[in-house]
């Protein structure tokens, strides 16, 4: 039995993709293996929507390659799709493989290793299908990452992915519906939907899917416990979502809504298509409708012209809306990019010192969050034991990491619980009476 290890950077779209490769190699017969290991093949499966994701990408290349010389090395994804020759130079590396051919993985390998070198990254088409993939098992048996929407055509000025992941394309409502059932047998508690621009799903031409009917056909399926959405444009949210999360407590009251920056000036450079008055309305009438919401977020700072002036009104912008957690990036040139080319590239020093002072406001708007959970009642899905203090671990609806003193065999299992107090980096609590 061949071994195989991959290792995947990146988004939680990207992770998905690895887990899917790991699981169609697993179906062959190969058996898949830590990437520390000594292996028969390794894939990375590669990031480039920063410096430090490509960074890492061509590191990890060159660590398999010392892992065992003999290995065939294989690189997936994103930077090969966006820089081929770049990839294929890299000494050892003998299969490269874009974001339209994850599905015939196993045979391109098979290919390589009968000693041939191969390139399989092919230009993008204009029209696509989508790449139907499994979901990938953990052994835990909690949470599912279900993809069903592929690509981007907003085209943010600074963002590589749009030209790394190809046009809009969605899954089918009936391929969504036969994998998410495939998950809930497996015995997982939540699936998450995911994809790259997942507010689009259903938006290029000729589909009438819906993001809406996606998530009510999978709230339909027997022995859902949990749905969850994962990142989503806050301009793509509609009425009949909101309607849905305040009648279904099942879908989860968490929702992730890219802000980039606080400033309407750089938003229009960066063609984000809102304002931060809109994006500050729409969280407004967020949280009064969906009481318990919460509201995480990316932000760029040091983007090509920001003033110190302009970075004060992204920092006033966090603190009014104490998000539950900001994921803060320091501008990162991408090549290709309409803003590697704009006036006003601020140094390095700018950006990782404005990104530690965003940091400490987005800490307190966290604590704020949290603190306001203490007394509350709260749905815990436990996932993970601490070894050295015994307390089970997981995530509430809203997307909280608690504690709980609980008996090890409820493990994978979603429990009531009353929260007590902060806690290292979420909150402390104690189990009630109900299991789910």
């Amino acid at each position: 039995m061949p071994s195989i290890a991959i290792y995947t950077l990146g988004c939680k779209v990207n992770q998905a993709d690895g887990a899917a490769m790991a699981e169609l190699f697993r179906r062959s017969g190969y058996r898949v293996v830590d990437f520390l290991e000594a292996a028969d093949v390794y894939i990375i499966n590669t990031c480039v929507v920063t410096n430090e994701g490509q960074r890492k990408s061509r590191q990890l290349i060159r660590r398999a390659v010392r892992n065992n010389p003999g290995a065939l090395v294989a690189v997936a994804g994103c930077y090969p799709q966006t820089a081929a020759e770049e990839v294929k130079n890299i000494p050892g590396v003998r299969l490269v493989i874009g974001n339209d051919q994850r599905a015939g993985i196993v045979r391109l390998v098979e290919e390589a290793r009968l000693g041939n070198s191969v390139d399989a990254v092919k230009d993008l088409p204009t029209h696509m299908p989508f790449e139907e993939l499994p979901s990938g098992q953990a052994e835990d048996r909690t949470r599912a990452f279900l993809k069903i929407q592929e690509g981007c055509n907003q085209f943010c000025t600074y963002c590589i992915i749009p030209y790394a992941r190809g046009p809009l394309r969605s899954r089918s409502p009936g391929g969504i519906r036969r994998e998410a059932a495939q998950l809930v047998e497996l015995g997982y508690r939540e699936i998450v939907l995911i994809g790259i621009h997942l507010g689009a799903y259903g938006c290029e031409p000729g589909s009438r899917a819906t993001l809406v009917e996606a998530v009510k056909s999978v709230l339909a399926l027997p022995g859902v416990k949990r749905v969850r959405l994962g990142s989503i444009e806050s301009v793509e949210l509609d009425d009949r979502l909101f309607a849905l999360m305040e009648a279904d407590e099942r879908l989860c009251r968490h929702l992730h809504l890219p802000l980039q920056s606080g400033c309407d000036f750089i938003l229009k450079n960066m063609n984000r298509p809102y304002t931060a008055g809109q994006f500050a309305a729409l969280a407004d009438s967020l949280r009064s409708r969906l009481p318990g919401l919460a509201l995480t977020t990316d932000v760029i700072v040091g983007f090509p012209g920001e003033t110190e002036e302009m970075f004060e009104k992204t920092l006033d912008f966090v603190r009014m809306l104490d998000f539950a957690k900001v994921h803060i990036f320091p501008f990162s040139v991408r090549k290709g990019t309409p803003a590697e080319h704009f006036s006003g590239q601020l140094p390095e020093t700018v950006k990782h010192e404005r990104a530690a002072r965003l940091a400490e406001v987005a800490e307190k708007g966290r604590v704020n969050f949290l603190s306001g959970l203490i007394n509350e009642n709260v749905q815990v899905l436990l996932e993970q034991k601490d070894r050295s203090t015994g307390l089970l671990s997981g995530l509430t609806t809203n997307y909280q990491k608690v504690f709980l003193k609980a008996e090890e065999n409820l493990l994978g299992e979603i429990v009531d619980a009353r929260i007590d107090s902060l806690y290292k980096d979420g909150l402390l609590g104690a189990k009630t009476s109900r299991n789910f």
